[in-house]
């Protein structure tokens, strides 16, 4: 499917972002590696999306070509080793693995994004993330060859990886997991979930923790310290349940977000010295 000035409002968490010229969604692994392809042999610009969980469009949109994973979403399992396609979301794997008796993977139930974007970000949550239980990723490389390499050597840090920093884009993932009982495995799961529901402000729209965890820091708190909690500008503020959030309360523009961000930035590093750095994503700025 390929759709041409397809607002990105509609394709991401936050709710905001303008056209993008080409929206492309494949329908194979090897229509994506086509696709990619074609734009770097063109020299146009890309972005491969996800579900838009992380990322902040600009007002104006996208000028290139939108490369959406949505229908490679593929899940399959052998013994403890699943096998999912880059589209996948996290909560359904997690479900998949539930039912199988597979644990290691009930962090990532409640994370709203998929395989691929986790891999890339080395996603993780409640003392989990990928480097746990990631094995090997196919991806395209910087020459736009498919090949395969093992999580060892994917350089996993926080909120960080090969993936990201060599522009690799991921096309499949193995994930390891552990033998276990299905009944914990689900308890566990609605405890975090629970948790989340508790302390995240899930009713609003937003791309999850606005901002990475300084070193010695946490950054809610941070925020939250420094006066900021509600502060607002249009429809974008920083939540009242969690600092940490900068959230859409209806109506927010792209542009009222990024001036949020840019504010608790500011004014953060104003009071107590530390810089604080976005793990949201911005394309089209």
């Amino acid at each position: 499917m390929i759709l041409l000035d397809e607002p990105m409002r509609k394709h991401t968490t936050f709710g905001v972002g303008g056209p993008a010229d080409v929206f492309v969604v494949p329908d194979s692994v090897d229509e994506a590696v086509a696709t990619v392809r074609a734009c770097r042999k063109l020299g146009v610009p890309y972005f491969v999306l996800g579900k838009g969980s992380n990322l902040l469009v600009s007002d104006e949109g996208f000028r290139g070509v939108i490369v959406a994973l949505e229908k490679l979403n593929g899940i399959e399992v052998v013994g403890a080793t699943i096998e999912c396609e880059a589209g996948a979301s996290l909560g359904s794997v997690a479900e998949r693995a539930c039912e199988l008796g597979l644990c290691g993977f009930e962090f990532a139930g409640g994370i709203p994004g998929t395989v691929g974007g986790a891999c890339f970000m080395n996603a993780g949550a409640y003392d989990g993330c990928m480097a746990d239980v990631l094995r090997s990723v196919d991806v395209i490389d910087a020459d736009g060859e498919v090949r395969t390499i093992d999580a060892d050597d994917l350089a996993l840090g926080y909120r960080t990886s090969r993936i990201r920093t060599d522009g690799l884009v991921v096309l499949r993932a193995r994930i390891e997991l552990a033998p276990g009982d299905s009944q914990e495995i689900r308890a566990k799961m609605r405890e975090l979930n629970h948790r989340r529901k508790e302390k995240q402000p899930l009713e609003y729209r937003s791309a999850g923790s606005t901002f990475k965890r300084p070193e010695g820091h946490f950054a809610g708190k941070l925020i939250m310290d420094a006066g900021l909690k509600g502060y607002a500008v249009g429809g974008a503020c920083v939540s009242t349940k969690h600092a940490g959030f900068v959230v859409n309360t209806g109506g927010a523009t792209a542009t009222d977000v990024r001036s949020v961000i840019s504010h608790v930035q500011d004014e953060v590093e104003r009071q107590f010295g530390v810089r604080l750095e976005p793990e949201v994503r911005f394309l089209g700025w």
